[in-house]
């Protein structure tokens, strides 16, 4: 069984069950395709955990929970007058951490896999390059909180906003063609590109 919050990822992890890989295949390959039909929870710039038992029976967890940068300090979300600000921890450059999802979904794929990490890119590889249609969670989130955060930040506002400044609404074709690229073929396991893109 697989289940997520949105129906075209699910159907990449029932489609990676019908290809002989594991729970674990299907939770990468679901996890990365959500990068591309659920940006709104983050994703590949955040982190995770995963929770698995092995055939074995041995439970174990990955934790790839993303990290404060090094140079991350104690007074970094204070303003002048030394009082917390929350528009410094919540959408200024100072909130981003160091994120751990790739990392996280290579490392389950390559100890408890059974299909080759570029199986399990290849599903949201193609969502991204060929678009996806925009649904009513998406079109209200870039309606409600694209405008106080995505439409100041350029790179954000060139995906997910129409060239007339406006943001994509429900029907729409979503495509991220930076998502789309290929993993470079000079790394042994793709995680590695995938994070210097």
């Amino acid at each position: 069984m697989v289940a997520s919050v949105d129906a075209m990822a699910t159907q990449v992890g029932v489609e990676i069950l019908r290809q002989g890989g594991n729970a674990v295949d299907a939770a990468v390959a679901v996890g990365f395709a959500l990068a591309v039909t659920h940006p709104q929870a983050g994703n590949l710039g955040g982190g995770g955990f995963m929770l698995l038992r092995t055939a074995s029976g041995r439970a174990t967890a990955i934790d790839f929970r993303e990290m404060a940068p090094g140079h991350a300090s104690r007074d970094m979300f204070l303003d002048k007058q030394g009082n917390a600000d929350s528009k410094l921890s919540l959408t200024s450059h100072l909130a981003s951490g160091t994120p751990g999802t790739v990392a996280g979904l290579a490392l389950a794929a390559q100890k408890y896999g059974t299909l080759p990490l570029s199986t399990l890119l290849a599903p949201a590889i193609k969502l991204a390059r060929d678009g996806i249609p925009v649904n009513d969670a998406l079109a209200d989130d870039l309606k409600t909180y694209g405008k106080e955060v995505l439409i100041n930040h350029p790179n954000s506002k060139a995906i997910f906003y129409k060239p007339d400044g406006t943001p994509w609404q429900k029907g729409d074709r979503l495509v991220q063609k930076n998502l789309g690229s290929q993993p470079a073929t000079d790394c042994p396991s793709g995680a590695g590109c995938l994070l210097q893109r």
